[in-house]
């Protein structure tokens, strides 16, 4: 691993294709059926009360996972609509665009609608295990036991609804371009040239993928949850949603301490749980997809750099 301090560069797989975002933009590449390689750009709008908050820890994790879901929403709808649209209809679906929908209503609808499902998809997640670690009251009364239990359950929900998903082909191919992503983020933070052999050599895992970070909110709400009573169960359901915040602050926070100390190797093995469940939420790629994936990464490094040539010769 290089020690040459680089920019922290993420992203995310999306319909046959890979989004990555930086200082300045976001950038998404996809195959179209014509096998040809279409880019969707939106700015990073910079706010300063955004700005303010990431600055903040527990706080600033809660902010990042409102503006990922928001924005990776936008990208996945384009992502969706476009990979299976013929190349030659391109002009008129945009017009018909034009003329159906308010760009401004439909970016924030689209945004609204990411934002909402992935806190929805946590409530249920959050609370399916409690119901079902009550049913076991009687059983294991304690609160600890109960705890573990809820725990359990939320693993083991969480490791089949993966992998029960992976089997379908469409979830599979996103998979494939989420190992594609983490390939090419190894490949750029070891100093290697971007080309299809050097990333397919690099590790489809990675210690800041948003997978690892699932998996530390389980762990995570294990420890906070003992720190508040588990019975009567209206008042567990209570306590359950209003730690979300907590649980998804202090589990970012993780999440970033072991992208920090995955080169020490006595702290290195605190990441592994997360880099585990990645071996069920990436797959190897083809040649192919890892070509979409180097595109989608150079041209948001070809932005960035004529974001920063531009400043620099403003000032």
């Amino acid at each position: 691993m290089a020690n040459e301090k680089k920019p922290a560069y993420g992203g995310q797989a999306v319909i046959e294709g890979v989004m990555f975002g930086g200082k300045h933009h976001y950038i998404t590449a996809i195959r179209r059926n014509d096998n040809s390689i279409d880019y969707f750009h939106l700015p990073r709008k910079n706010q300063q009360v955004l700005s303010s908050l990431k600055k903040i820890p527990f706080l600033r994790g809660i902010v990042a996972i409102i503006e990922a879901s928001a924005n990776g929403s936008k990208h996945l709808n384009f992502s969706t609509e476009r990979f299976e649209v013929d190349p030659v209809d391109d002009l008129q679906i945009i017009e018909e665009k034009k003329k159906n929908d308010s760009k401004l209503t439909m970016w924030l609808g689209i945004a609204a609608v990411g934002v909402l499902s992935f806190f929805f998809g946590k409530v249920i997640f959050t609370l399916l295990p409690v119901f079902l670690a009550e049913m076991f009251r009687p059983l294991i009364p304690s609160d600890f036991g109960q705890i573990l239990l809820e725990g359990a359950f939320k693993l083991v929900l969480l490791l089949a609804y993966i992998y029960a998903i992976s089997f379908t082909p469409l979830i599979r191919r996103v998979f494939q371009y989420h190992g594609a992503e983490h390939k090419v983020i190894n490949t750029y933070e070891n100093n290697l040239e971007l080309t299809v052999e050097n990333v397919q050599s690099q590790s489809r895992l990675h210690y800041r993928c948003g997978s690892s970070f699932i998996l530390f909110t389980v762990i995570v709400g294990v420890f906070v949850y003992t720190l508040v009573p588990t019975d009567p169960l209206w008042l567990r359901i209570v306590n359950r949603l209003a730690l979300i915040p907590v649980v998804l602050g202090i589990s970012f926070e993780v999440l970033q301490l072991t992208n920090k100390v995955r080169n020490i190797p006595i702290l290195r093995f605190l990441g592994y749980p997360g880099l585990w469940l990645q071996l069920l939420t990436t797959k190897e790629p083809t040649n192919d997809q890892v070509e979409v994936a180097i595109a989608s990464f150079n041209e948001l490094l070809r932005m960035e750099k004529e974001t920063e040539t531009s400043a620099e010769q403003i000032v």
